[in-house]
């Protein structure tokens, strides 16, 4: 199976992404042909206004690609805009695309309401779910590893799909969507980790940030005192214990259900079982910030083997449009 994902590029990458997406692509690499992209592009749909951090950005999230495992010689890993067909596909879809099915994606009106400090009124933030379905249609793409938030724009990547299909012949799959096992990881705050909420754990963090961070998260409210009995499965640092230490979960659980150990202390412990977890992915992105050359030609190679695909889809779209040149 053909894999396409990727992340917008908004700074350092946090847990809430590790374990939502990232955990997911390293298993699908090992079966699959991958191509993992930074969706710059992207970025510049709610972004647009202040681009000053936008390539300092990119670097960032690449390298947390690389920290959390992402192999260059199993998967195909590079920049949207370094491949100028994802533009091109996105023009032809967007000439197919009805308005009405746009106005419908869930994200839409939401995000809008999220973000009321910025002028989301354009074209380009209407039209985003068009440019994703050329990300994933350009490589032919037949699986999508989401959450269940993004469902509807592999949903609507499919009817657009359909709709080309209908109107110039069998040019492109209709993918599916494949979902994250782990669906949201919570905050320090106990809501969804992001970076717009300002609760997020980077995997990056320093040691001392991370345990800073971990002795703010809330925990049981209905455990007021040390000596009351807790709720584990109420606790955000119980799901962080079932993803980041399995092996102690059963205990670090039934201590806090029999008040043997109070939230403070549980919170310790968890903030030396993440410093202790993340220190392998954070040893291999000091590998690799140090190797910014590297770097910088592995994103190279990346968008030429990421291009060899994209311009014989594209080749084979303007044919089926009746607008190929010799």
């Amino acid at each position: 199976m053909r894999i396409l994902s990727g992340m917008r590029p908004t700074g350092k990458l946090h847990l809430g992404n590790l374990v939502g997406a990232l955990q997911n692509w390293l298993r699908l690499q090992e079966e699959h042909q991958c191509f993992f992209l930074v969706a710059d592009w992207h970025a510049l749909t709610t972004g647009y206004a202040d681009t000053s951090a936008l390539a300092a950005n990119v670097r960032e999230v690449v390298l947390d690609y690389l920290a959390a495992g992402l192999d260059p010689a199993r998967s195909v890993i590079f920049v949207q805009s370094h491949v100028a067909e994802h533009a091109e596909l996105s023009l032809l879809f967007s000439m197919i695309t009805p308005i009405g099915w746009l106005e419908r994606v869930p994200t839409y009106k939401q995000q809008m309401q999220e973000m009321p400090d910025r002028d989301l009124s354009t074209h380009g933030f209407l039209g985003y779910p068009v440019l994703q379905a050329a990300d994933i249609l350009i490589y032919k793409a037949e699986g999508v590893p989401v959450g269940e938030d993004q469902v509807p724009h592999v949903e609507l990547t499919r009817e657009i799909a359909r709709r080309f299909n209908h109107f110039y012949g069998p040019v492109f799959p209709e993918p599916q969507a494949l979902l994250n096992v782990v669906k949201v990881l919570p905050g320090i705050d106990g809501r969804k980790m992001s970076k717009s909420y300002g609760n997020q754990i980077n995997i990056a963090d320093p040691p001392e940030e991370i345990r800073r961070k971990v002795a703010q998260m809330v925990t049981d409210p209905t455990r007021i005192y040390r000596r009351d009995p807790g709720h584990p499965e109420e606790c955000s640092v119980h799901m962080f214990y079932r993803v980041f230490a399995p092996e102690v979960q059963d205990e670090r659980a039934e201590a806090c259900r029999q008040a043997a150990r109070g939230c403070v202390e549980c919170k310790r412990l968890l903030g030396d079982a993440l410093v202790e977890w993340l220190a392998p992915l954070q040893e291999r992105r000091r590998y690799f910030e140090a190797r910014p050359g590297e770097v910088g030609e592995m994103l190279r190679e990346g968008a030429d083997r990421a291009r060899e695909v994209a311009r014989l889809t594209m080749e084979e779209a303007r044919r089926a449009v009746g607008m190929f040149h010799a």
